[in-house]
């Protein structure tokens, strides 16, 4: 009986490493497919490019995970392939999407005109649904995506989360390659949920006041973060990051919003929530879009639906706050993935908010485990009498 216990423990974790090589080969040959469909079914050019490149960078990594001792090589070709390359390809094209565009505009007003905004925007091109913050990264030297993913990577290892499966995946190398715009946000975003999870209060809302600069859809990480340090520390460290989160992001949004006020409410404001009469270009078919263009009423009734997924959020921080940065980083996840999905302008893209912040708690719970007691082993004896 010991022998076959002894058998038995030897074999487990064979079996495990096993099922990771093949859940992996065929992760990265799933990957291969989508790339390789999207590219077909795309119209565009850059999401062309990206699926090719991509879809051959994936399949190669398929071939490589089949090997234990080529399973790192294999990551390696999967980050290169899905995301460098095509992104590398895509800057030498002058390739990309309409917000890297975008971005260089709004940083060429910022130098010139002293505002990132049209004063009164008609067409699609005038818009620059942005918060001031992203037109620096137009001011920069170079194509904006060097910045806005060098940033993105900057992040994460800071949060701990650089990983090689999470750049590779589809809904990150995707936006790496050819736009980059919501990429910065997400992992700050991360890095200030890791950081007021340890406590650092300060350091949290000065990460998240950088996200808040950047885009709208950074600020329902503000109050998440306030409610997790406010339950794990106390009063006076949630004042402090509500006082440098709030300060950082309104000394960058403020002074542009009453320079030029029109330009910034149809910009930043109306545009996004389809209120500007110019149609977005973001309209994938999630239910908000959905229901905006088909419904009768339907665009208020989107607008209602988030309006109450948001409440329903903020009601669950006050009732019961998170108590870790992992239940934090969950609560953001679901309440970003409802408010994507219920937006009448929306694209696929946005979704790397929940995939990145779901990685980031999945990310804890693997270093909770490895920092969880070791269980004694059983000796033999009790192993033939539980038996």
């Amino acid at each position: 009986m010991t022998k076959n216990v002894e058998r038995h423990v030897r074999r487990v974790p064979h079996l495990r490493h096993l099922r990771c090589i093949r859940y992996e080969r065929h992760a990265w040959a799933g990957c291969a497919l989508v790339a390789l469909g999207f590219a077909s079914a795309s119209g565009l050019g850059p999401h062309r490019l990206w699926g090719v490149v991509a879809g051959a960078g994936y399949a190669v990594a398929a071939l490589l995970a089949c090997g234990e001792r080529s399973r790192p090589a294999a990551r390696v070709i999967a980050v290169a392939g899905a995301a460098v390359m095509p992104l590398l390809w895509s800057v030498a094209a002058g390739l990309g999407q309409s917000e890297v565009a975008v971005i260089e505009r709004s940083g060429r007003l910022l130098l010139t005109t002293g505002s990132p905004y049209v004063a009164d925007p008609t067409a699609v091109a005038d818009f620059n649904p942005y918060l001031p913050g992203t037109a620096l990264f137009g001011v920069l030297p170079g194509d904006p995506r060097w910045w806005l993913d060098g940033a993105f990577v900057a992040a994460l290892t800071a949060a701990g989360l650089c990983r090689a499966r999470l750049l590779a995946c589809p809904l990150v190398a995707l936006p790496f390659a050819v736009s980059g715009t919501d990429l910065p946000i997400a992992g700050l975003m991360c890095l200030g949920i890791a950081l007021a999870g340890r406590g650092r209060a300060g350091r949290a809302g000065l990460a998240l006041g950088a996200a808040a600069a950047l885009k709208w859809t950074a600020w329902p990480a503000l109050p998440v973060a306030l409610a997790l340090i406010a339950a794990g520390r106390g009063g006076r460290p949630a004042v402090r990051f509500a006082a440098v989160s709030l300060t950082t992001a309104t000394a960058a949004v403020l002074p542009f919003a009453l320079a030029n006020p029109s330009g910034f409410y149809l910009s930043v404001v109306a545009f996004p929530l389809g209120l500007s009469g110019t149609t977005s270009p973001a309209a994938s078919p999630l239910p908000g879009h959905l229901l905006a263009t088909y419904a009768p009423g339907g665009r208020v009734v989107a607008l209602a639906l988030l309006a109450v997924s948001a409440l329903l959020i903020a009601v669950s921080l006050v009732v019961r706050p998170p108590g870790t940065a992992r239940a934090a980083a969950i609560r953001l996840a679901l309440g970003l993935g409802l408010a994507m999905a219920l937006m009448p302008s929306t694209r696929f893209g946005y979704l790397v908010y929940p995939l990145v912040l779901g990685a980031l708690a999945y990310r804890m719970r693997q270093r909770g485990s490895a920092s969880a007691p070791a269980v004694a082993p059983v000796s033999p004896s009790k192993a033939e009498a539980a038996a």
